[in-house]
């Protein structure tokens, strides 16, 4: 049942709240999911809600129907393109980034942990949206590409600062070249995903409660270092790291987790 915490947002997308984990959950099943004008806005508006909530401790991001996101609906965006709707892709309307952008983006910069639970076609900008999460678990045979080159485009929604990180500098050359599709095993043996599972979702919940059981500050300190990583010299990272400590030491959830470990009983953590 859905709670007066809950949104529906232009009927593509949900957010659901169990405890401390915010489900978003693309709705737009009769098409896999894929990705028109109306369901950029829903996914955006979805990610701005989830970051205005400070209780949230996990994000699981998941796709109702046979599919995780197909991708762009590019039926509905050709005529779009042929008028030159886009010709403003390089203002930047978010921060650093343009709309589209944001789409995957905003999962890496939310301040909690982002889980994607991966199913059926994981295409191009339904990959790219994936890739903003923490963590991406796969069944077996879903199906992943980066698929733009396919449709003479190259990846632009955040694409190349999130898979960086993660694959080999050769295979992502190979795979952005061939557009390639690999199944969700193959996706983990090159980098793209982290985990496979049976039933990914249900997994990505299992996964999201036990990050929401820890110091929230800590988790959210330590997402802030490892988004720090990349774009960091030696001597940032480190003065990074001794930052986030300090603030940490002598906090409410350090005082919290050595009472309750004394006490032999869970930790109960205040919202930060």
């Amino acid at each position: 049942m859905m709670t007066t915490a809950d949104m529906v947002l232009d009927e593509r997308v949900t957010v659901t709240f169990d405890g401390a984990v915010a489900e978003v959950r693309l709705e737009r099943a009769d098409k896999h999911n894929a990705l028109d004008a109306r369901m950029f806005a829903a996914i955006t508006a979805a990610a701005d809600f989830v970051a205005e909530r400070s209780d949230v401790r996990a994000v699981v991001l998941s796709g109702a129907g046979p599919s995780f996101c197909a991708g762009l609906d590019l039926r509905s965006f050709v005529p779009k393109i042929a008028s030159g709707a886009f010709s403003n892709l390089e203002d930047r309307d978010r921060g650093d980034m343009n709309l589209f952008q944001h789409v995957s983006m905003a999962w890496r910069d939310l301040a909690p942990p982002v889980i994607a639970a991966l199913h059926g076609s994981v295409f191009g900008g339904g990959l790219q949206i994936a890739l903003g999460a923490d963590v991406r678990i796969s069944t077996p045979d879903a199906k992943l590409s980066i698929m733009e080159t396919r449709w003479g485009l190259v990846p632009d929604m955040g694409g190349m600062v999130l898979l960086r990180s993660l694959v080999r500098a050769d295979v992502l050359r190979e795979l952005v070249y061939s557009a390639r599709v690999l199944s969700g095993a193959e996706a983990q043996a090159v980098g793209l995903v982290t985990q496979v599972h049976a039933d990914p979702r249900a997994e990505a919940l299992r996964m999201a409660h036990a990050i929401a059981a820890q110091s929230p500050r800590a988790i959210k300190a330590a997402k802030r270092l490892l988004n720090a990583m990349n774009d960091q010299d030696r001597a940032g990272l480190l003065m990074l790291e001794s930052t986030e400590q300090l603030a940490l030491l002598g906090g409410p959830d350090l005082i919290e987790a050595m009472t309750a470990n004394v006490q032999g009983r869970d930790p109960v953590y205040s919202e930060p």
